[in-house]
């Protein structure tokens, strides 16, 4: 008997699971709330779309800080060499960069997504199209089918959700997997932002916006203990700091924030250089031209734009020349340069997170077949589960993993 898939979501990890239930079989339907495929794919990187990466397995899942060992069992059946060796099957040419990143070789996430949408046409899986699912009807906890927004039936041997989190609502990640699943009696792990920039209090940051320092120590400070230190790239915006070093802390702060914990991010802007180090070198520059006035002494160690911020915070007047310059004064400049200081006052809403911490716990969920241990016929897959990684391509070889074993699992005979 062939067995009737109904895959509601058509992100990556939709599509991923659509294609493998249709390979081993299933009659497969998409049911996508969208009028496109893969909306918010098209967004990840940039527009670049950082489908994977090349780390072994190990290092992979320390880079999945949010239950990452759950997908030992799913990595083992699809990893990143699969996906690359799937995607080059399909016409998609990659191309890895960077630590291990992977990116299609056109540099463009519209690539992927028509990759993946010529496949989904060729093998006949069946994509409806604004087609949002309100509710799925299971009968004495097995799966019978889903019911439409207009009200309308539609039959099914299994049901694959991967209807995402929550950021990024526009492209259609509006919580509503989250919500079908608490109604079946699953449980929803806290929802919190994860991925984003900070906003801080420092009203001056503003005056910062555009300015990019590239390699600098970034300490995270809750309750004025060091939490994680990192070094990297920070970006400054108008409301306050992003940057890949700074998306990966936001994970903890969003956490922290909502338990009202005080924070504070600490820049080191020369963390390869000891307090005497830096000390005895501004002291050199100083001596070498004495009537310097300050702001053009500092240009050796600070980009311009942070300079009349730095001898605001450190409490010195601008228009002093060099030799001018005390030794306390100058001890305030470098104590500054090793411990520029941040409140933090929120992240950016988790509208503008780029993934979602939280979700469908992973108790609920068989790790072997992503199955719903509640529901039988029903599985999850992607972004709605409680599984999140770090920057680097690592959520989107969750979503395509998870797809994968939900999709086969979902067309097993020996499992429906």
């Amino acid at each position: 008997m062939v067995k009737k898939v109904l895959v509601v979501g058509g992100g990556p990890a939709g599509m991923m699971a659509a294609i493998q239930a249709k390979l081993l079989g299933a009659d497969v339907f998409i049911l996508e709330k969208n009028n496109v495929l893969g909306k918010k794919l098209l967004l990840t990187g940039g527009g670049r779309c950082n489908l994977t990466n090349m780390a072994d397995l190990n290092k992979f899942i320390s880079n999945i800080p949010g239950n990452g060992k759950f997908l030992f069992s799913c990595f083992t059946r699809f990893f990143n060499k699969e996906l690359v060796d799937f995607f080059e099957t399909i016409g998609v040419e990659l191309r890895e960069e960077r630590e291990g990143r992977v990116f299609p070789a056109s540099g463009k996430a519209a690539d992927v997504v028509k990759g993946l949408e010529k496949y989904l046409k060729k093998i006949g899986v069946v994509v409806r199209y604004q087609n949002r699912v309100k509710n799925i009807i299971a009968e004495n906890n097995v799966i019978k089918g889903v019911v439409l927004d207009d009200g309308s039936l539609i039959k099914g041997d299994a049901v694959i959700l991967a209807t995402g989190g929550v950021s990024y609502p526009h492209t259609g990640s509006t919580g509503d997997g989250l919500r079908i699943a608490a109604q079946l009696g699953h449980t929803i792990s806290p929802i919190y932002p994860s991925l984003v920039p900070l906003e801080v209090e420092e009203y001056w940051v503003k005056e910062l916006q555009g300015l990019t320092l590239p390699s600098v120590g970034i300490g995270l400070k809750i309750d004025n203990k060091i939490k994680k230190q990192l070094l990297g790239e920070v970006l400054f915006t108008h409301f306050g700091l992003s940057g890949p070093k700074i998306l990966i802390m936001s994970r903890e702060v969003a956490f922290y924030l909502a338990e009202g914990r005080k924070m504070k991010i600490e820049l080191n802007l020369k963390p390869g250089k000891s307090a005497e180090e830096i000390n005895k070198e501004m002291q050199s520059v100083f001596a070498f031209n004495p009537r310097k006035i300050l702001k053009n002494s500092l240009e050796t160690f600070l980009p311009p734009k942070l300079i009349p911020i730095f001898i605001q915070e450190a409490k010195v007047a601008s228009d002093k020349l060099a030799n001018q310059i005390t030794k306390e004064e100058r001890l305030k400049l470098v104590q500054l340069m090793q411990h520029f200081k941040f409140s933090i006052s929120a992240t950016r809403p988790i509208e503008e997170a780029t993934i979602t911490r939280g979700g469908v716990s992973v108790k609920d969920i068989d790790p072997h077949t992503m199955s719903s241990k509640l529901i039988k016929n029903l599985f999850f897959a992607g972004e709605l589960i409680d599984v999140d990684g770090l920057t680097g391509g690592f959520n989107l070889q969750i979503a395509f993993s998870t797809g994968y074993l939900a999709g086969f699992s979902a067309a097993n005979n020996n499992l429906i």
